[in-house]
């Protein structure tokens, strides 16, 4: 193997599930959890003579997604269907698009480990509805669900531009950020909302000739997990295949594969079919989407700041770690919780530690995100202020945020109605100190007398000060005095 080099090469496929009410060609509802074939209809069972009707907020989410992933908006495009029998797609075909898609030649940037960042092209995103579920969990036979069949699905296909396993994570965390942003998902991957199929293949030199393993199609990954060690797998089952039997893309077909993950790996399913093999054909029965300039600039005014830019500006302009930006733009909500009390005045980092350690911890007992404990942006910046000024200690002030959260009321109210409001008269604070010092005439020894107990007796002194004030003394003063005294 000395003379083998080989690179990864990765596509990926994902169908995001858009958060409209209604099914994509009628008005069934959506929801997750009903009761089985509770919401269908003729026309998502595709009954004899039932007609499909656009959802039109599908459309608009998907355009939305579109221009956020930097792709061309054609002015025209239009519904086909692709044939294929599964017991969970009445229809015996799907509605999707074939030549035509609603969006196409555009690309997604990707944060890398090394604070770098990669574009992967977009090669098309394209409507289509999904399919029902099956269900081999209720005896020796298959139950059939079709709640499903009929919901909006975007399908995002890449070009091979991913070369790992943590690049393909890294756009699929990426995009979930973006979809969410722009509210046209929910992007829940527990609830099927995202699903991933990675194309993967290696490109191996050996001896100077270049050789092409088939490429292996993984279908619907659900999980972060799942999609980067099916990846990390893929590679490594195909570089031991090439080894051992030679086989090449021009001697194999593309085949699809599961992913086993109670044992991290690949199963082999099937063969994959080629587009001829689905008989397109545009479907009779939808018109085309003719979209207009003023249709566009409409659908383009709702679009917000990306969360890779936002992280990007929270780096720049408010000198936050690319980790913290990170954490802070996890979650649009909060984002922009954190943006609004910056830039009423707050100092960005002050926020950002009172959001990530006090509001992350309390969001985990809540279960909920930071933003949806309920502190708005104006109480939110005051007590950063409060803290800033020296009102309230660190530790007051996570007991006031606390309280902010259970109350409602603002930091202020707070602080006074508990009796956390830091005290920083000198006059008062010298008096503590002098009674601490009366009564700890060793610790007061040690600490002159320097060497290795000095820093330990000095660290009591103050514990001692603190707890003598309930707290309340400003540590700042407390020092001040203490080096006055003790030098």
């Amino acid at each position: 193997m000395s003379d083998l080099e080989y690179k990864v090469i990765v596509g990926l496929e994902i169908h995001v599930q858009l958060a409209t009410r209604t099914k994509m060609f009628c008005s069934c509802e959506l929801g997750f959890g009903q009761e089985p074939n509770t919401s269908v209809c003729p026309v998502c069972l595709g009954m004899p003579g039932s007609l499909p009707v656009m959802n039109k907020q599908a459309f608009e989410y998907s355009v939305m997604a579109g221009l956020a992933l930097n792709c061309n908006i054609p002015s025209f495009t239009k519904w086909d269907r692709k044939s294929y029998y599964y017991p969970d797609l009445p229809k015996n075909y799907q509605i999707s698009q074939y030549d035509l898609p609603m969006s196409e030649h555009g690309y997604i940037e990707i944060p890398l480990e090394d604070g770098s960042t990669k574009k992967i092209r977009i090669l098309r995103a394209h409507l289509e509805e999904d399919a029902g579920k099956n269900t081999h969990t209720l005896g020796n036979f298959t139950a059939v669900d079709l709640n499903r069949a009929g919901t909006p699905l975007l399908e995002i296909v890449t070009e091979p531009d991913l070369s790992s396993g943590a690049e393909v994570k890294a756009l699929a965390v990426e995009l979930q950020r973006i979809v969410r942003y722009l509210g046209v998902s929910e992007a829940d991957m527990q609830k099927g909302h995202m699903r991933f199929e990675p194309n993967v293949n290696l490109h191996i030199t050996r001896g100077g000739q270049l050789y092409k393993t088939p490429i292996s199609e993984v279908k619907n990954l659900n999980s972060f997990r799942a999609l980067e060690g099916s990846v990390t797998y893929e590679a490594a089952r195909q570089l031991d295949e090439f080894l051992e039997t030679g086989i090449t893309m021009e001697s194999g077909n593309k085949r699809t594969y599961g992913w086993d993950d109670e044992n991290n790996r690949t199963v082999l399913q099937r063969e994959k079919e080629e587009a001829h093999d689905y008989r397109y054909f545009p479907d009779p029965d939808l018109v085309p989407v003719v979209m207009t300039p003023e249709w566009l600039d409409d659908i383009r005014s709702r679009l917000c700041e990306m969360p890779l830019a936002m992280e990007k500006r929270f780096v720049t302009e408010y000198g936050l770690s690319e980790y913290d930006a990170g954490v802070i733009t996890s979650e649009k909500a909060t984002a922009d919780l954190f943006d609004n009390a910056v830039k009423a005045g707050a100092d960005p980092k002050r926020v950002c530690n009172i959001l990530t350690q006090t509001g992350a911890k309390l969001a985990k007992d809540k279960e909920c995100s930071v933003a949806e404990l309920g502190v708005n942006s104006e109480n939110l910046t005051a007590l950063a202020k409060m803290i800033d000024d020296g009102d309230v200690g660190a530790s007051a002030a996570a007991q006031v945020f606390e309280l902010m959260v259970e109350t409602g009321d603002t930091p202020g109210q707070v602080a006074e109605k508990h009796n956390l409001i830091q005290k920083s008269d000198a006059s008062e604070i010298e008096s503590l100190v002098d009674a601490v010092l009366a009564d700890n005439a060793q610790a007061v020894e040690q600490v002159q007398a320097g060497g290795k107990k000095s820093k330990k007796a000095r660290g009591f002194i103050m514990g001692q000060v603190m707890q003598r004030s309930k707290g309340q003394a400003n540590p700042k003063v407390v020092n001040q005095i203490l080096a006055k005294k003790l030098g």
